[in-house]
């Protein structure tokens, strides 16, 4: 019985470990280039006070990831995903022609 349960132990640690592991490669996603051609097509910047409003006239200060429909980080985070630059993050405070207001 005892050997029984020291096994049971040893497997559930070996699967909360490698789930954690799994969580850390998970946030450590890079972040997307401003010079990668995706964000260069979309003229992405990490700061959306950067973006030139000459070239994009519809850009407008308050348009930011973190409120647009297509980020998916946490609320208050820093960063997050988005579908544009699969495998990257984007900042929260970034910018992008797709912007759409979040709903």
């Amino acid at each position: 019985m005892k050997q029984s349960a020291r096994r049971v132990f040893m497997m559930q640690v070996a699967v909360g470990g490698a789930a954690l592991c799994g969580i850390g490669v998970a946030q450590a996603a890079p972040m997307v280039s401003e010079t990668e051609p995706t964000a260069l097509g979309l003229g992405y910047k990490a700061d959306t006070t950067k973006v030139d409003n000459t070239k994009y006239a519809k850009h407008q200060a308050t348009q930011k990831c973190v409120n647009c429909q297509l980020y998916q980080g946490a609320a208050g985070s820093k960063a997050g995903a988005c579908p544009l630059f699969p495998g990257k993050q984007v900042a929260a405070n970034g910018w992008c022609s797709a912007w759409v207001k979040k709903a």
